[in-house]
């Protein structure tokens, strides 16, 4: 080990002060001060012992050591599934069946931890820790014990050998996994570093999940010139901070193959969780006013997870004795996806969440005296009749309503008539009435458009802002650039598409026949919008395009039309230039439909399983299944991180249009960003969100010009070739490495 590589542990240590030091050789097997048997084992047995009778002091020794044996033998033979089995052992406590003092037998739970007082744990850091396992010797650089569990490993490299990077210090990690993998069954978290990045994750994370910590308390970011790895160390090792993200940060989400994905709380969104439950306590109590508060989180952040992580938190928080969330969207899709997320989680509640089916039985769910994760759309909520009022469901206070994308214009409280004269309300209103002392909290991935005052009065003011600046600076997302193919087109001004101020957002299920007072002018635009000759030039267009941009950049892409007829005739459009497309499969269209619609749209629709097939095959990065059209469906809560493009078809505006372009930020292998090409003139409708986003103390652009991007880089370019002016290039233009 290098001399400098020294001074970075030494430095990792010295900015661990809460945690007992000890160097790893003075405890290593074979010395007077042992307090290991061999070099295979990784648990400091004596020291995990006296944590237990000190935390379970009624219990007799014999269940310890029973605990003590239940804990040290891992049942399985995947890490990954023992590692799983761990942390619900350390989080919920060892199960046993106890044979008391006075001969009688009881069920326990022997506790491993305590969770409410630190000082009442051991913290332990040992660096040069080795262990030998099955001919492997290695020596991991600094090991946290918390009550003699290795529940992290620190890599660490030298920031002065330009060889030795902070993924290096990953690979590092890796190796351990494989070689040495008894010591991390027990791994909450692992951490790198090069004494100048740093980067945390779980032993299941892929690099690109493996991220920075950027704040020691709250959320405010430290400032540019503080060491990562000391704010990476302050921030989650401070002894009450990793206890919390231990017990509330920390979740396996199921995945499809029935395995498991381990997932750690970023920065942002466990400052965001703290945030909100102080917020929620306040909201919830005798003299609060209900709101609790807006979080927004730019989308492809992790927001879905962020309310998972809330959600938990709040269920063991003791001042609310036992609460019941309501976790609300405003479609069907959008509630079946974060019902899908939380079950995935339910772990994590220590309680299974259900869906409403009906209105009927929303109100038996909510019929209840305490606990419960219900999900429903708000349209549950309406009243038996157009006009009436909502029955009063609960008067309990400890009622959290969460509230995903919190600035839909179906909220608020205001009294409006409808063309009958018919008095009817925002949804707020009819939830006031079902539950009159609930307390609201909104979740959004987009700012609150400055003239809406809906979402204020119902939730209150943000309480946690993570914008896109900080997202793409953190790589939880990537940036999304912007391209106007509109001149490509070569339409005439007077049969151009133009945009309306007044022109409402038409949503799936809700075409023409819905929306009355905009009858005309959507058939005039759809009409335009949809002319045959237009469809067959954005269609080629579209193609030349495509395979550019595929020979660059592989991945996947999603055309967004105006309506149902125009999304299938765009699809035989395509078909015609690129007859392999629909014979392999390559492109899809993924709407809604029933039995009257015309016979030529039949094949496109499907069955809400096979829409679920569909977007399972779409996902998957491998399948030939690479280029989907739609209307509305997946243009929001739907994840994609192999998605690279979203061709843009269709008039869109606000919230909405940032939801929908957002879908191609995920971060995904060497993904540099996502495009977003514009076939509709939607610059304007870009400034505008764009203006929103600002006012709202949002940094970073939503979108980048494409070409300004390309300008800069010309520019920058121009610079390289008078820096480099007479030497030779032709290795660097046709050379290997």
């Amino acid at each position: 080990m290098s001399f400098y590589e020294s001074q970075v542990e030494e430095a990792a240590i010295e900015w661990l002060p809460a945690w007992q030091h000890v160097y790893g050789p003075d405890i290593a097997p074979g010395v007077l001060t042992a307090e290991r048997k061999s070099f295979g084992d990784v648990v400091l047995v004596d020291r995990l012992r006296a944590a237990l009778l000190k935390l379970n002091p009624r219990v007799p020794e014999e269940a310890i050591e029973d605990a003590i044996l239940g804990i040290t033998r891992p049942k399985d033979i995947d890490l990954l599934r023992n590692n799983h089995a761990f942390h619900r052992t350390l989080v919920d406590g060892v199960k046993l069946e106890v044979r008391n003092f006075d001969g009688t037998t009881s069920h326990e739970i022997i506790n491993v931890a305590d969770w409410q007082d630190p000082d009442n744990n051991e913290f332990l850091a040992i660096n040069q820790y080795t262990v030998i396992e099955d001919g492997h010797n290695r020596r991991p650089d600094v090991v946290l014990f918390l009550n003699g569990l290795p529940l992290a490993v620190i890599e660490l490299k030298n920031a002065a050998d330009e060889g030795a990077t902070v993924y290096d210090g990953y690979k590092q990690l890796q190796t351990y996994k494989d070689q040495i993998p008894s010591l991390f069954v027990y791994n909450s978290v692992c951490a790198t570093s090069d004494g100048i990045h740093a980067r945390i994750g779980t032993i299941s994370a892929d690099w690109d999940r493996f991220m920075p910590w950027r704040t020691i308390v709250g959320d405010t970011v430290a400032p540019k010139g503080v060491a990562e790895l000391d704010v990476l160390l302050k921030g989650v090792f401070n002894p009450r901070r990793f206890l919390d993200i231990v017990r509330f940060g920390i979740v396996f989400e199921r995945d499809p193959e029935g395995g498991f994905i381990k997932k750690l709380a970023g920065y942002h969104q466990f400052h965001a969780v703290e945030t909100a439950l102080e917020s929620t306590l306040k909201a919830t109590a005798a003299m609060g006013d209900k709101r609790a508060g807006v979080v927004w989180h730019t989308q492809g952040s992790g927001k879905s997870l962020t309310m998972v992580f809330y959600a938990g938190k709040i269920i063991r928080a003791p001042e609310l004795e036992n609460p019941t969330v309501v976790v609300l969207t405003d479609r069907n899709d959008l509630d079946d996806q974060l019902f899908g997320t939380f079950c995935n989680c339910e772990e994590h509640f220590q309680q299974t969440p259900v869906q409403a089916e009906s209105r009927m039985h929303l109100r038996e769910l909510l019929d209840r005296p305490a606990g419960g994760i219900i999900f429903s759309t708000m349209q549950k909520f309406s009243p038996d009749q157009k006009g009436g009022e909502h029955p009063l469901l609960n008067t309990r206070r400890n009622i959290v309503v969460i509230a995903d994308e919190a600035h839909r214009s179906q909220y608020g409280f205001a009294a409006r008539a409808d063309s009958q004269g018919r008095i009817t309300y925002g949804m707020a209103a009819y939830l006031r009435h079902a539950l009159p002392n609930a307390s609201f909290i909104g979740f959004t991935g987009t700012p609150i458009e400055q003239i809406d005052a809906n979402t204020r009065e119902v939730f209150g003011d943000y309480i946690s802002v993570y914008d896109i600046q900080r997202s793409v600076e953190d790589k939880a997302t990537v940036p999304i650039y912007y391209e106007s193919r509109l001149a490509k087109l070569s339409l005439d001004a007077q049969v151009a598409p133009k945009l309306d101020e007044d022109f409402d957002e038409v949503t799936e299920g809700e075409e023409v026949a819905q929306k009355e007072k905009l009858k005309t002018k959507w058939a005039a635009l759809e009409a335009v919008v949809g002319a045959r000759s237009r469809i067959d030039q954005v269609a080629k267009d579209l193609v030349e395009h495509w395979e550019e941009r595929q020979s660059a950049n592989a991945g996947k892409a999603m055309i967004v039309g105006m309506s149902r007829r125009i999304c299938v005739e765009l699809y035989d459009a395509l078909a015609r230039l690129r007859p392999q497309w629909a014979a392999d499969g390559v492109m899809n269209v993924v709407m809604t439909g029933s039995a009257t619609d015309p016979a030529e749209w039949q094949r496109h629709i499907r069955s809400k399983r096979g829409r679920e097939e569909m977007a399972r095959r779409f996902k998957d990065e491998n399948d030939p299944f690479q280029i989907v059209i739609v209307r509305d469906m997946w243009l929001t809560g739907f994840d994609v991180p192999c998605l690279n493009t979203m061709y843009l078809d269709k008039p869109m505006r606000g919230h909405t249009l940032m939801q929908a372009i957002a879908r191609v930020n995920r971060v995904f292998g060497d993904k540099p960003g996502g495009i977003v090409v514009d076939y509709l003139g939607l610059a304007d409708e870009l400034k505008k969100a764009l203006a929103d986003y600002t006012a709202s103390k949002g940094e970073g652009k939503p979108t980048l010009d494409i070409a300004e991007a390309v300008a800069i880089f010309l520019e920058k370019f121009g610079i390289c070739e008078d820096i480099f002016h007479g030497f030779d290039r032709s290795n660097w233009k046709q050379g290997t490495p």
